[in-house]
Parts: structure tokens; C-alpha cells; sequence
């Protein structure tokens, strides 16, 4: 038995030797080649046109409120009626407390009687001016013509008084209407009706907030502001009158109205280095609310160059941007670039490319420098993902024409 099965397994084995030589003698010279081409992975290109791309930025912000009013009275008195909803919207001029007016009416009344009673004192004193004007060296003294005329001025400056005492008054009756300053949101009431409150109280009633339009305030660096600068002075980007804002919510999506440049401090962080940069944006529907954390996409302008995909690219030791090419026999290429701005998703380079040249944007991890590879042509959609590029379906060209 243990003869026959070493027959067994010798002859099994000079047969699989036999077959080995068939198979690599019956192969032809060329198959070497053919293997070797085998060896050029797929990967998804973009060809790069040179073109005019926006130059932008990212900055870390929080919205505030435009306008912040905390109501307070003017005038003591008994709360009468709280005519708002609480955390309801509110228009310039909308009643919000009315206080008892009664007594501020009186005044009123007490300050016009006041007018009429010196009022009624000023033509007897203009006849006495005249009798002694008159009379002055026949039959009265220069000394009691000048207490006429005194007296005269007396009485007129007694309505004049009169009169402010009812602007006064008229003043205090108007403050016990107390009206929304300006459009916006308000707050609970701190009081209810029949409470009562005093001038100018250190506690408010309520608190209005205007949020259309809303400000988003910005942080930047110190050393992007010179940047900044520098790339103005040289005419590469835009004035700030034409920078353009784009909001970025905490939901990640973009907000459908764009901001514009309000003011800055012109005052560095010493402790951050950061400065603050003030947007305008409308607001209409109130969906950026204060205290909201955001980010906003600066657009500072435009700048001729390629652009480079950010899922495509990287960074080197010395922080260099690199990116894959496909060189002209058909290799992986590696290319360093100085220079590059953030253009939204991509970064702008403006050396080192030509019209023509093939970026790789998949596949880059099976990939190595010099490796020879095969391009796929590709795109990149709205989203930022690598898609490939639109070809017309098999059976599109026998569909009818449309009726």
C-alpha cells in the first residue's frame, strides 16, 4: 500500500510539472506586455481650465440683535392695561402699557386754567403801561410808570409759565401711553395690571428686539487682515464696498440672504489677535436668532487661476498644497504649489498648471507617485461629490423626437 501511493503521488506530480511547461510554451512573447498594461489602476480625472473663481474665506461668528430697547416708565402711576401678547410681534407706535391717567389729566386741566388766569391779568396791566406813559411829568412819576411797565412783563411772563406748566403736564399724560419705540419682538411682561410702577424704575417692564435686519458679528485674524490689505493694494481683489456675504447655519445650510459690510474694529485683540467684523443681513423670516453661532463665507473678489478641488489635494511637511496629476506618459505626478487661496470649496492656484492638465480626484488611495494609471473622466456636483462625468445612455439615440 504505502508502494502504490507513492506511485500514486509521483505521477501526479510529473503530471502537474508537464502541464506547467504546456501553459508557458503555449503562451505568446506579447502576453508580457499585456500584463504589464493590466498594472494602470482607473482613476476619475478633471481636465482644469483656467478661469475667473471667487477668492473666499470662513469666518466664526454670532448674531446679535440690530436694535435692544428695555421699557421703562416715565411717570409713576397704577398699571391700567397690558395691551401686548407676550413674545408676540409688535409695530413702531404699538400700545404696550397704559397707566392710569386720571390724575395727569387734572393736571392738565389745572395747568390750562392756570394760562386763562394769567392771561386775564395782562390787558389791565397794558392799560396801566399806557395811563402812565401818558401821564409821565403831569401828573405821574417816571418811578410809577416803570412799575407799570414791570408789572406788564410780570403778568405775560406768568403765561408763558403758565403755558410750559401745560406742556409739562401734557408730557406726563402723553407718558402714560407707553408705545413700542420700533418693530420687533417683545418679551413677558414684569408687571401686571395693578401694579404700580415708578419713573425711570431700574427694573424693566419689558425688553424689544428688533431682528430684521440682524447683525452677525465675525472674528478674523490679525494676520489674514493684512493679507487682506495687501491684496487690495495690489489690485488682485475687490474694494470692500463689493465683498459679499453668505451665511452658513448650525444645520450646516446655507442662508438665503446675502449680508453686507457694516462696520469693524479697527482695534486688534491682544489676547486672540483677532479683530471683530460687524454684517448687516435681512432677517424677514427671524431665522437667525440672537446668539445663534454661525459661519459666514466671505467673497472677496475674483482672481484668474485653476481650481483645485479641496477633497483632491493636501498638504505636505512644509505645509505646502499637493495634488495628483497625470503626467504626459501616463503617470501619477506630484505637484507642490506655493501659493493657493480658499475659492469656496477648491483652492485657487494660479502656477504650475496649464489648460489641459488632468487632476485626479478618485482613487488616490490606491495610488503611488510614478505609478502608471488609467483616467476616468469625472465631475464634481453641486454637493462637492465625485460623480462620473455625464455620458448619453445606450438607447437615448433611438428614443423619438418628442411630439
Amino acid at each position: 500500500m504505502i508502494r502504490r501511493a507513492l506511485l500514486i503521488s509521483s505521477a501526479l506530480a510529473l503530471a502537474a510539472l508537464l502541464a506547467a511547461c504546456s501553459d508557458s510554451g503555449s503562451k505568446p512573447a506579447g502576453n508580457a506586455g499585456a500584463g504589464a498594461a493590466q498594472q494602470a489602476a482607473p482613476v476619475g480625472v478633471i481636465t482644469l481650465t483656467k478661469g475667473s473663481f471667487p477668492i473666499t474665506t470662513i469666518l466664526p461668528g454670532r448674531a446679535e440683535t440690530f436694535q435692544t430697547a428695555d421699557i421703562r416708565p416715565q411717570v409713576s402711576g397704577l398699571i391700567r392695561e397690558v395691551a401686548f401678547k407676550d413674545g408676540g410681534e409688535i409695530k413702531k407706535g404699538d400700545l404696550l402699557y397704559q397707566i392710569e391717567d386720571a390724575p395727569y389729566i387734572a393736571a392738565v386741566e389745572q395747568a390750562k386754567a392756570a394760562i386763562s388766569k394769567a392771561q386775564a391779568s395782562v390787558p389791565s396791566a397794558e392799560s396801566n403801561l399806557d395811563r402812565y406813559q401818558r401821564l409821565v411829568g403831569s401828573g405821574a412819576t417816571q418811578i410809577e410808570f416803570e412799575t407799570a411797565k414791570t408789572t406788564l412783563l410780570q403778568a405775560k411772563a406768568e403765561v408763558e409759565s403758565a403755558k410750559a406748566s401745560l406742556s409739562a403736564a401734557q408730557i406726563d399724560l402723553d407718558h402714560t401711553r407707553i408705545v413700542a419705540p420700533f418693530d420687533g419682538i417683545i418679551d413677558q411682561t414684569a408687571v401686571n395690571v395693578g401694579n404700580v410702577v415708578s419713573a425711570n424704575q431700574t427694573t424693566a417692564l419689558t425688553t424689544i428686539r428688533q431682528l430684521d435686519p440682524i447683525y452677525i458679528s465675525l472674528t478674523e485674524s490679525s494676520t489674514n487682515l493684512l493679507k487682506l490689505r495687501d491684496a487690495m493694494a495690489a489690485g488682485d481683489i475687490k474694494g470692500e464696498a463689493n465683498v459679499v456675504f453668505h451665511l452658513i447655519l448650525e444645520n450646516g445650510k446655507e442662508y438665503n440672504q446675502q449680508g453686507k459690510l457694516d462696520m469693524s474694529k479697527q482695534v486688534v485683540s491682544e489676547t486672540t489677535g483677532t479683530f471683530i467684523i460687524r454684517v448687516l443681513f435681512p432677517n424677514p423670516d427671524r431665522i437667525v436668532l440672537p446668539g445663534m453661532y454661525v459661519r459666514a463665507t466671505v467673497e472677496l473678489g475674483a482672481e484668474a487661476g485653476y481650481s483645485l478641488p479641496q477633497l483632491a489635494t493636501s498638504r505636505d511637511a512644509n505645509g505646502r498644497l499637493t495634488a495628483q496629476f497625470i503626467s504626459a506618459d501616463g503617470k501619477v505626478e506630484t505637484r507642490a504649489f506655493e501659493n493657493s487661496s480658499p475659492s469656496n470649496n477648491s483652492w485657487l492656484v494660479t502656477e504650475g498648471i496649464k489648460d489641459g492638465d488632468q487632476l485626479i480626484v478618485s482613487g488616490l488611495q490606491s495610488i503611488t507617485s510614478g505609478m502608471p494609471v488609467k483616467p476616468v473622466p469625472m465631475k464634481i456636483n453641486d454637493t462637492g461629490v465625485v460623480v462620473p462625468a455625464e455620458q448619453p445612455a445606450a438607447g437615448d439615440a433611438q428614443k423619438p423626437a418628442a411630439k
